[in-house]
């Protein structure tokens, strides 16, 4: 277990700070951390992860997007000592052994990015969209995901994207990725329906 830096060695923490245990890309850490802290600022304040952005601060950029057992939250949003206990996972935990999520390197391959700023919560957000539409969770594109599978359309990654955005307007390679790493065409010029 990893102690933050101002992490008391014994006894209790300081009057108006909690002791917070977070599990994050697969390390358990330890911080002193005020209750009102967010899950954001306790991962690039505290433990140097900077790879999650600070965009809006209110949760309405998605550059902050986190996975939270598997789900993608706002990190801006959500208080550190309400995720003691859960598995965090951050852009920085996705590479397996040196190798690329495969959402990763279809951002790479695609020029899902221009400056990069917000490319870690797309990132996060896609990892988190794809499972959901996985497991059959109805959007506003497609209410009814009963009956078998359906085609992840430019229009259905847009719409269950809509909370991430791109300031350089990188939008079509971010959609080209997606589909790439979902292993699906359909939604492609003269691509089989």
């Amino acid at each position: 277990m990893q102690l933050s830096d101002d992490q008391p060695q014994g006894g209790s923490p300081p009057v108006g700070k909690a002791l917070v245990h977070l599990r994050i890309n697969g390390t358990e850490h330890a911080l002193t951390l005020e209750p009102r802290t967010s899950l954001l600022d306790a991962l690039r304040e505290y433990l140097r992860l900077t790879g999650s952005k600070k965009g809006c601060n209110q949760g309405a950029c998605g550059a902050c997007t986190v996975l939270v057992d598997g789900n993608r939250i706002l990190a801006c949003l959500a208080l550190a000592i309400q995720y003691e206990g859960r598995e965090i996972t951050t852009i920085e935990g996705l590479a397996d052994k040196g190798a690329l999520h495969p959402l990763q390197a279809a951002f790479i391959e695609r020029d899902g990015f221009q400056c990069g700023y917000c490319t870690s919560g797309q990132i996060c957000s896609a990892i988190g969209m794809l499972d959901e539409f996985r497991r059959g969770l109805p959007s506003a594109v497609s209410a009814d995901m009963t009956g078998g599978p359906h085609a992840l359309t430019d229009e259905e990654i847009k719409e269950r994207m809509s909370g991430n955005l791109c300031r350089c307007g990188a939008y079509v390679g971010i959609c080209e990725a997606i589909r790439d790493a979902a292993g699906d065409t359909a939604g492609e010029p003269g691509a089989a329906p």
